[in-house]
Order: structure tokens, then C-alpha cells, then sequence
């Protein structure tokens, strides 16, 4: 999928864009705080409804407006069919518009937007809380799997009401939970599973080959259920540890607690890495991510590059960008004295200045 036009009212410092971006690449060049990161949140949100910086989305508004508006004009590159999305948010309320139909479940938009953003913050998939890892798979997973999705998103509502039925003491309710919870755990223990291992077939090379060292990476997944093989095993599981779950008022085994570990020869690469190296195992993470995408589904995604390519020199800027997969578009954001200038029929350089894009 790849957008032809781009509108924006009262998003951030943006000013009131209308702009046409019917290329394979853009580039976004300019110092900062003059929006290009505010650009790239408004394909985003239009591609998952959401944005990659911030879980509230009165956080764009621009100071003193009352709400915000954006949209853009696509077209899909297998199909040649044309459309248009769009997102409004005003008193508390977000609104989504695909083709003057509404759309009230963003899981619409995932499979029909695939977008993969590359940011600074990625690298707390490396040397962040499990969470951060948790986050990384799962959002690979849903982005290609709509069954994880609805077991993933099923499972966070009936861990919600064991938690409440915790609190409670309500033994009844908690045994009713227990199976639905292992249910859907072992559903989703078996797909980060198979995740995990096509991911290590590529990961491993990648980081090898653009590092430039002779570190071997991979990844661990270490389920919280590691011991249970059946669901049977997990309900048995759940019953023996209920009480240190009350103690804790929250159900202190699943899913959400497995763990996934950048692992070196040497050890837990968090531990024994450089920042640098860091950083560049963060931003490999998400061009793994965008092969694994493509060789699950055949399908090319959006990528955003949002100035992560400024720490790397300038052999490992090469290999980097040679290692990313075809995309539907893709957008970068420079510095200008980053000297970068993509030049070609199918792209188009834009500066960015006060809010506004120039070409």
C-alpha cells in the first residue's frame, strides 16, 4: 500500500499539509524539531489508528486546537484499486474513515496497512524490560497473523476478569478462567514458538554481516509456562500457584510474563554490548522483522526510517539500507548535514521547515 497524497489540520507543529508523495521513497530533510518525525506519526496512526509515540492521541493536537484531522489518498500496488483513509479525533474521540465507510476495530487497518516504523526507542527491544520484547513479537505476529491477534487480544480481557476474580477471592470464577487462559496461552506459547525459531534464521546472519563482528546472536524465547506441555498442565499449573496469586493480587504466571533474550556466546548481549552495538541490534531487530513480514506473506510493507541511520558510518549506513526488504514506500528522515540525497524518478526530497514540507 502506498500513499499518493497526504493531509494534515492542527496535527502537532505540522502545518496545514496537502501533499503529494506519489513516490517509492521520501526523504525527509531538515534539523530538528521542524516536524519530519510528526510526519511520519501521521502515516503511521493512519496505518494502525494509533501512534508509535505516544498511547494518547490528544498528545497531537496542536496547542490551543480543540482536535485534529488527517488524511491520504493510497493506492494498492497489487491491485491498482485506489482509496482513501482517514482519522479525526475530537473531545476524547477517535474516528476512522476507509473509503466513507467507518471503521470501528483498528484490526482492519493492520492487514491492509502493514507499516513497520524504525525509531530511537527501539532499542529497549534489546536492553529494555521484557515487556519491550514482549511488545517486538507480539506486534510482529499480529501483523501477519490474524488469529494471534484475537488469541492475544482475547487472552489480555480474561487475565483482566482472572485479576478481578483474584481480588475477590472468587474461587468459582477463577477455575472458569483457568481453562480459557490455558487455552489461549497454549495457542500462543506454540505460535511465539514457531516465531521465534523462523526469526533466528534470519536475525543470526543479519546482525553478522552488517556488525562486522564475530559476535553470534540469537534469540531465546523462555515461556513462563516452560514446564507445562498440554493444557491440562497449565490449568494444574494455575490451581497450585492460586494462593501466592491472591498474596500478589494478580495472576503471577502466562503469557504475559514469558521472556524473550538477546543472547551472545559470551552471554545476555544487554549485558556484554556496547551502546552502539546496542542500538544497531535494535534497528537489525526491525529489518528482520520486515523480511520475516514479506516472507510470510509475500506482501511488501511501508517502512519509516526515522533517523536512525545518524550513529552508523558510513559502510554500515550501506549495509543497512541494502539489507532492507522491498517495500510498498519508504520514508527517511535526515539531518542536513547528514549529506544523504536520494535521487531518481520514483523518489522525491522534501525539506522540512517549521512545520511545513518543501520540495
Amino acid at each position: 500500500m502506498k500513499f499518493t497524497s497526504l493531509r494534515t489540520c492542527d496535527f502537532r507543529n505540522l502545518t496545514a499539509l496537502d501533499t503529494e508523495c506519489n513516490a517509492s521513497t521520501l526523504v525527509l530533510t531538515g534539523p530538528n524539531g521542524q516536524g519530519k518525525t510528526n510526519v511520519l506519526e501521521t502515516l503511521y496512526i493512519l496505518s494502525y489508528g494509533s501512534s508509535f509515540r505516544t498511547s494518547y492521541l490528544k498528545e497531537c493536537i496542536s496547542w490551543g486546537k480543540e482536535g485534529f484531522f488527517i488524511s491520504g489518498d493510497f493506492i494498492d500496488e497489487d491491485t491498482n484499486d485506489e482509496g482513501k483513509i482517514s482519522l479525526s479525533y475530537f473531545n476524547g474521540q477517535r474516528k476512522i474513515m476507509l473509503d466513507g465507510k467507518e471503521i470501528r476495530d483498528r484490526k482492519e487497518l493492520v492487514y491492509r496497512f502493514p507499516c513497520i516504523v524504525f525509531c530511537h526507542d527501539d532499542i529497549s527491544f534489546v536492553k529494555g524490560e521484557p515487556e519491550e520484547r514482549r511488545k517486538f513479537f507480539d506486534q510482529m505476529l499480529s501483523l501477519y497473523s490474524p488469529s494471534y491477534f484475537d488469541a492475544l487480544r482475547t487472552y489480555k480481557a480474561i487475565l483482566a476478569q482472572r485479576n478481578a476474580a483474584i481480588r475477590t477471592y472468587d474461587d468459582s470464577l477463577i477455575s472458569l478462567y483457568n481453562e480459557r487462559l490455558a487455552r489461549l496461552g497454549m495457542e500462543i506459547m506454540e505460535e511465539r514458538t514457531a516465531a521465534v525459531y523462523e526469526f533466528n534464521r534470519i536475525f543470526p546472519s543479519l546482525f553478522s554481516e552488517i556488525s562486522g563482528t564475530d559476535l553470534t546472536l540469537s534469540v531465546v524465547y523462555q515461556p513462563s509456562w516452560k514446564d507445562a506441555g498440554s493444557v491440562e498442565e497449565i490449568i494444574k499449573e494455575l490451581e497450585d500457584t492460586v494462593e501466592r496469586d491472591k498474596k500478589m493480587n494478580t495472576t503471577t504466571s502466562g503469557i504475559h510474563r514469558d521472556r524473550f533474550v538477546v543472547m551472545s556466546q559470551y552471554g545476555p548481549f544487554a549485558q556484554i554490548g556496547s551502546t552502539g552495538q546496542l542500538r544497531l541490534c535494535s534497528l537489525i531487530f526491525r529489518i528482520a522483522e520486515a523480511i520475516h513480514f514479506s516472507t510470510k506473506t509475500n506482501r511488501k510493507p511501508m517502512l519509516l526510517l526515522d533517523d536512525v541511520l545518524l550513529e552508523l558510518d558510513s559502510e554500515k549506513r550501506g549495509k543497512v539500507l541494502s539489507s532492507l526488504p522491498p517495500s510498498s514506500q519508504t520514508w527517511c528522515t535526515f539531518l542536513p548535514d547528514e549529506n544523504y540525497n536520494e535521487k531518481g524518478e520514483n523518489s522525491i526530497n522534501f525539506s522540512v521547515r517549521n512545520g511545513g514540507l518543501y520540495v
